[in-house]
């Protein structure tokens, strides 16, 4: 049996050594070169070429090599497999250290004090509120979610999330489904987006949901960040939002195209703060082991950890 690795964008050689290391006795093989599709039992993939991992007979697994899973449903050959996701520490760890460095640049108006520097502006109107003044809302309630959120908390912000179905988590105010939606926005100054990319949630930061934001808040209009998907927002929404002013900045990690093409608004906006997809990567030795881990379960006739449900997406 052998282990395929699946991917694009990344350097291959590096992690096929590193899971040969963490795997000496099961061939590791690569797509685009010769194998045996008979002696693959399992795949590792990042935004593997669609279609790509049809006729393998004897597939028990698939691993996504991220966070998200969206680019496994958007290929509609997929073999029907189960499909487990990472949830790793490191990343998880390096997505909250994403959302809390840029709550804080707002809450401390980092980008002004830019601006002024480059200006050679010394501004007496120094004032700033608390971070129990400003109120975070997360939406997307999953390991990286209820992090950030936990830890934004530990600053201090007023923190409360949303997801689509209903969640108790201790110490966290929650709200959620449409139903939950409008009290959600009304009470946050901050919008956090890590949902991931579903049907259902695909332009889901769009017009509607942002006009429906606190505008009463402690830092002068509402900010949004988001480090989930590219495909949940709606970029000329946002963009109108920043110069109708019911939108006051956005952090955007992500996007529909990638790289963000040179051409697009958003790099020279003035509101915008971009990030090339960098919030949480993937550090290559922790995801090694963590798939390594999965594959000795099932050797080992355990069940896999971190199921991906088809109907739900993720």
């Amino acid at each position: 049996m052998s282990l395929l690795l699946a991917m694009t964008g990344w350097h291959i050689e590096d992690w096929r050594a590193r899971f040969q290391a963490l795997l000496p006795d099961m061939p590791v093989v690569v797509l685009g070169e010769p194998f045996d599709r008979r002696a693959v039992h399992y795949v590792a993939s990042w935004k593997h070429p669609p279609g790509s991992l049809t006729g393998l007979p004897n597939l028990a697994a698939i691993f996504s090599l991220g966070a998200g899973v969206d680019f496994l449903f958007a290929d509609d050959k997929l073999p029907a497999a189960p499909i487990a996701r990472i949830v790793d520490p490191d990343l998880t760890t390096r997505m909250s250290e994403y959302i809390v460095l840029h709550c804080l640049i707002y809450l401390r108006q980092q980008r002004r004090y830019d601006r002024q520097q480059r200006e050679a502006l010394w501004d007496d109107d120094r004032n700033q509120p608390a971070a129990r003044a400003v109120r975070v809302g997360v939406m997307g309630l999953g390991e990286l979610g209820q992090d950030a959120a936990r830890k934004l908390a530990i600053i201090g912000f007023d923190v409360a999330g949303w997801s689509r179905s209903p969640k108790t988590i201790e110490g966290l105010q929650t709200f959620s489904g449409e139903d939950g939606m409008k009290a959600f926005l009304a009470r946050t100054d901050i919008l956090v987006s890590l949902l991931p990319l579903t049907p259902d949630t695909r332009g889901i930061i769009n017009a509607e949901l942002l006009s429906g934001l606190a505008q009463d808040g402690r830092l002068g209009g509402p900010f949004l960040i988001n480090a989930g998907r590219g495909g949940l927002q709606v970029a000329d929404d946002i963009l109108a939002a920043l110069d109708a002013g019911t939108l006051k900045g956005a952090t955007l990690d992500v996007f529909e195209t990638e790289p963000l093409p040179v051409d697009s608004a958003l790099w020279s906006h003035l509101g915008v703060t971009v990030t090339p997809h960098n919030s949480a990567m993937s550090e290559p030795e922790a995801i090694a082991t963590a798939v390594a881990q999965q594959i000795g379960r099932l050797e080992a006739g355990e069940p896999l950890l971190n199921l991906v449900d088809p109907e739900r997406g993720y």
